[in-house]
């Protein structure tokens, strides 16, 4: 059974700390080996020269493996990061990012995602990630 929109939300604010929450990630869909959250624009995750910075564009990327993992598990289940490897492609500025993690293998102890990370219809960043089942 895949999880809603509103289970991912549900997930979100149930299971992550307080500064990824602040984010303000919202799970906009979910399917059986996917998930994309929006990553909304804020001045706050700007660095100097007011693109988003990298790290809130990976902790992003994080999150929505953890939703499509869930999603695909039909529930939220224990899981830790293994590995993740982010490339930067253009400059994210005043616009919200959609950040689509999408499941390439489920195991029974190993998880693999790519994930995509687009502003404005373009690609801003990628990520691989690989997330621990536990």
């Amino acid at each position: 059974m895949t999880l809603s929109a509103a289970d991912g939300n549900a997930i979100l604010n149930e299971n992550f700390a307080p500064w990824v929450r602040e984010l303000g990630l919202v799970v906009e869909e979910t399917g059986d080996l996917m998930a994309v959250l929006r990553l909304p624009w804020s001045t706050r995750l700007a660095r100097q020269g007011g693109a988003m910075c990298g790290q809130a564009l990976m902790a992003a990327a994080d999150t929505a493996t953890v939703i499509a993992v869930s999603a695909a598990r039909g529930e939220f289940v224990p899981m830790t990061t293994v590995q993740q490897s982010s490339t930067f492609q253009r400059p994210v500025v005043d616009a919200d990012v959609l950040v689509t993690a999408t499941l390439t293998k489920v195991g029974r102890t190993l998880a693999f995602a790519e994930v995509a990370m687009t502003a404005g219809g373009n690609v801003a960043a990628h990520a691989t990630t690989v997330y621990a089942l536990l």
